[in-house]
């Protein structure tokens, strides 16, 4: 590990102008007066803000006279981005006209610093300095342990257990259903509470939470989706209010059922349909609850007059507005694997060919970093698109005419990776083992973060999603995450949503969407347990069939 965190750490200074501001303020000399010439951290102009600088590095100034060391040691000080005040050790030379400092200890890592040049800095012959001002830098990863080292398995048990706190802890009361993210109080999000039953599912199976408690919860949700929420054509919005049932509005013309966001909720309660197998007459209500709400799914109703192509919304007053089409290759093979596989309206061969698939034109077939990309956009796109639909979705050994499954989420992975190593932007702390890009919170807003679209920000469920793909990769980036970023990421619900090092913005969100995933592909990593569960589906196994798709496990 230190043999690797020493590599990140020469990786970590400021390698372009992306993000960079103006160091500009200290003012504009007099002439005749005593000025700061220059002032530099470990060599470099502070001019620009430096990054990555060592935990004990080396400040010097350069003075056009010699100065009065008293007025040096008072005035010239550093701060941290609290205003605190770090102890400095001071030497001189030239004259006392170079002044070098250097903190007297080991200061923060990922932080901020000030270093500031007072007016009241005076020169040996009582001049004061002309071009007072400040300088800023920031510092570079400290690469000690900030948890105790345990084993990997205990690791992946601490990372399901609190981020199933979101869901289990912070899930809206009186629907039990997920929260959007740790702020939207009752508005809670369908495809988030698809991911969290999963979770719920997976976390029981570990003996994280009781069986029982687990079906009583997810119980609870059914009940409210059946006998609460509106659904347009058997499909639930995108956003409900979690205390009556209530659509709320995810955009102007997004009012209506969103088939998408209701595919991720049908995988989320299949799987629990096929836990939840015994033969007490509360899970044999809980099968029934489930299936009620699967077969009211009207698939056909969404090609909008028997197009062959399904579309994403349809709203009661507003029609067809949205008028987006669920085509290849994104994040929603799941609804055409649902669509196929329904029991009471299933969708035929050409709507899969002509709409998701294009009829190919969701082919790629190129190199990128050394990995065949089946699929996709050049790089491949957000990581989430190997991720929600495949959740539940087995793709090892899957293939049909267009793809091997396998090989398109691992190489998608890999070339996320290998994106991130290469840097092409140049962004501040990307590597190895920093890496992950996926829609996620950024700074001001929400961005599908991938390398055709990459604002710097690392998104930890992209990597960690990816462990069951790219295991050994993945699992060093989370050790990397948990013991040496730990301090800065590892909060009460898990890792935070993002983070970008650029700036050293950290969120102080955590969504659904983000935290799901991660405990359900750890959970297939560890053991294959939702794959397991959502294979054995019999609807499945014929839909996929009926689409072409061939593996071991149809």
């Amino acid at each position: 590990m230190s043999l690797i965190v020493r590599s990140i750490l020469l990786a970590l200074f400021f390698l372009s102008s992306c993000g960079k501001k103006k160091n500009d303020s200290l003012t504009k000399p007099v002439d005749g007066d005593m000025q700061a010439r220059s002032v530099t951290v470990e060599g470099i102009d502070m001019l620009s803000i430096p990054r990555g600088i060592k935990l004990q590095p080396t400040f010097r100034v350069v003075f056009t006279s010699p100065v009065n060391r008293s007025s040096i040691e008072q005035y010239l000080q550093l701060t941290d981005s609290k205003g605190r005040k770090i102890e400095l050790n001071y030497t001189f030379d030239s004259s006392d006209s170079i002044v070098s400092m250097k903190p007297s200890t080991k200061i923060p890592g990922l932080d901020s610093f000030h270093l500031s040049l007072g007016s009241s800095i005076r020169s040996v012959s009582g001049q004061n300095l002309s071009n007072p001002g400040e300088r800023i830098y920031m510092s570079g990863i400290d690469s000690a342990d900030k948890y105790p080292r345990i084993t990997d398995e205990a690791l992946l048990d601490s990372i399901q257990r609190r981020s199933l706190a979101f869901f289990w802890e912070f899930g809206h009361p009186v629907s039990g259903m997920a929260r959007e993210r740790n702020s939207s109080g009752d508005i809670v999000t369908t495809g988030g509470t698809g991911f969290g039953i999963m979770a719920m599912v997976a976390c029981a199976n570990r003996g994280l939470i009781s069986r029982t408690e687990t079906r009583d919860r997810i119980t609870k949700i059914v009940r409210f989706l059946r006998d609460r929420c509106i659904s347009y054509h058997g499909a639930f919005a995108h956003w409900i209010n979690g205390s009556n049932g209530s659509t709320i509005p995810f955009s102007a013309n997004d009012n209506g059922g969103d088939l998408v966001e209701t595919s991720y909720l049908l995988a989320g309660l299949l799987t629990a349909r096929q836990y939840f197998s015994g033969s007490d007459q509360a899970e044999i209500a809980l099968r029934d609850q489930i299936n009620a709400i699967w077969d009211g799914v009207e698939w056909n109703w969404f090609r909008q007059n028997q197009q062959d192509v399904l579309y994403w919304h349809w709203s009661a007053d507003l029609g067809w507005a949205m008028n987006m089409k669920v085509q290849g290759w994104n994040e929603a093979l799941i609804v055409y694997a649902l669509a196929a596989s329904s029991n009471a309206d299933p969708i035929s061969l050409p709507v899969y060919q002509n709409g998701w698939a294009g009829n190919g034109a969701m082919r790629n077939g190129q190199i990128y970093f050394g990995q065949t990309l089946p699929l996709g956009p050049p790089n491949g796109g957000p990581l989430f698109w190997s991720h929600y639909s495949f959740l539940g979705i087995d793709p090892n050994g899957l293939y049909d005419t267009y793809a091997d499954y396998g090989l398109q989420v691992k190489s998608h992975s890999k070339i996320n990776r290998s994106y991130c190593m290469a840097n092409p932007q140049g962004h501040f702390g990307y590597s190895g083992l920093c890496w992950g890009l996926t829609a996620s919170d950024v700074p001001g807003g929400y961005n599908a973060n991938e390398p055709g679209n990459d604002p710097g920000v690392i998104s930890p469920t992209a990597a960690l999603s990816s462990l069951a793909y790219t295991p050994k990769e993945s699992m060093e980036t989370l050790r990397f995450f948990y013991y040496t970023l730990g301090d800065k990421l590892w909060k009460p619900y898990g890792f935070i949503d993002a983070f970008r090092l650029n700036d050293l913005w950290f969120a102080d969100s955590f969504l659904a969407i983000d935290q799901g995933p991660i405990i359900v592909m750890i959970e297939n990593y560890r053991t294959g347990l939702i794959w397991n569960l959502f294979m054995s589906c019999p609807e499945i196994k014929r839909g996929l069939r009926n689409l072409g798709f061939q593996g071991p496990r149809l």
